[in-house]
């Protein structure tokens, strides 16, 4: 769940769509009265930075407050994460996270926070799946297409991952346990290179989240076969999950969330969630997410708290069954 690159008629399109949104007149907010920032650990252009600017216009039409995307891009977003630590608990900064940049810390010992206690989450933003897709050059167009090929190409199995140490990278390679073909991972600098080795027939497969691939998958750059849900995305309902095509063992979902500094009074902890859950319910907002692949859902900070620890178990699992060892 790394960044894709947005074409210029789709950040239009969205920018439009931004504009469009109904008057919502200013709520009387009990936000700091100054600049707000959200901190994004991805580079302009990519699928966490349109979300998060397309939802920092109805916050700054709701909130009359100056909202600033502060792009702190690197290290698969935790660099990001990391100034959120250390940044003022005066509700003045939050982080637009994915699922993707906390997953690293069972991952990387040198992740230089800890999600538990260095930041507070204020609310779920959405559930994003994981997309499995197949490059258009290797004709194949469903998951049992993808495994006869596999076994009339023995030296082709291995697909391009947007991060290694990341659910991009294992539900690959669970994936291939499941077919009983291993498949072997090769990382990739995010999306954008990975689409293009794809597109180019550079390699066969390609594994990251529905975010990173649905729009190409709609230009036929890409083939995603099937995804990680239980129910198909509502993005893209015609895609099937592994769990349609009998393979249960591959229901896993990322998430987006938003972050506050671990210290942050529950004050302004509350003026944030009421702020932004009243954006994510807009229509147009919610519309617009779903476009993009994500499945829009919200929560308080205690739900959310559960939720985490409850993944953050079941993913050690995952890691410990495949066999992963934590990198330095």
């Amino acid at each position: 769940m790394t960044t894709k690159t947005i074409t210029r008629r789709t950040s239009f399109a969205l920018a439009g769509a931004v504009l469009a949104l109904p008057s919502l007149g200013r709520a009387d907010s009990a936000l700091p009265d100054k600049p707000l920032k959200i901190l994004v650990g991805f580079p302009a252009g990519g699928g966490t930075d349109v979300m998060a600017r397309f939802l920092a216009e109805p916050l700054k039409q709701r909130t009359g407050r100056n909202i600033i995307i502060d792009n702190k891009s690197g290290a698969s977003g935790t660099i990001a994460v990391e100034a959120l630590k250390n940044s003022a608990p005066d509700g003045t900064a939050i982080a637009y996270v994915p699922s993707a940049t906390i997953v690293q810390k069972l991952t990387m010992a040198s992740v230089p926070f800890d999600p538990m206690t260095d930041i507070a989450p204020i609310t779920l933003a959405g559930t994003v799946q994981t997309a499995f897709c197949v490059s258009p050059t290797i004709s194949v167009n469903t998951l049992p297409e993808y495994i006869a090929w596999l076994k009339q190409n023995p030296t082709r199995h291995s697909f391009g991952t947007t991060a290694l140490g990341s659910f991009t990278h294992f539900f690959g390679v669970m994936a291939g346990r499941e077919f009983g073909i291993p498949l072997e991972p090769v990382p990739y600098r995010g999306a954008a290179p990975l689409v293009a080795d794809l597109q180019g027939g550079h390699i066969a497969a390609g594994c990251g989240g529905i975010t990173d691939f649905l729009e190409h998958h709609r230009a036929g750059k890409v083939k995603v076969i099937f995804t990680s849900g239980l129910k198909p995305t509502t993005s893209a309902p015609e895609i099937p999950t592994a769990t349609q095509l009998g393979y249960p063992k591959l229901n896993i979902l990322g998430w987006y969330v938003f972050f506050a500094p671990a210290k942050t009074p529950p004050a302004l902890i509350d003026a944030w969630g009421n702020e932004l859950r009243a954006v994510l319910k807009l229509p147009e907002v919610d519309r617009k997410l779903t476009e993009l692949g994500l499945d829009v859902e919200t929560s308080t900070p205690a739900q959310f708290s559960q939720r985490m620890a409850t993944d953050f178990a079941r993913w050690k699992t995952i890691i410990d069954e495949i066999g992963y060892k934590p990198a330095n």
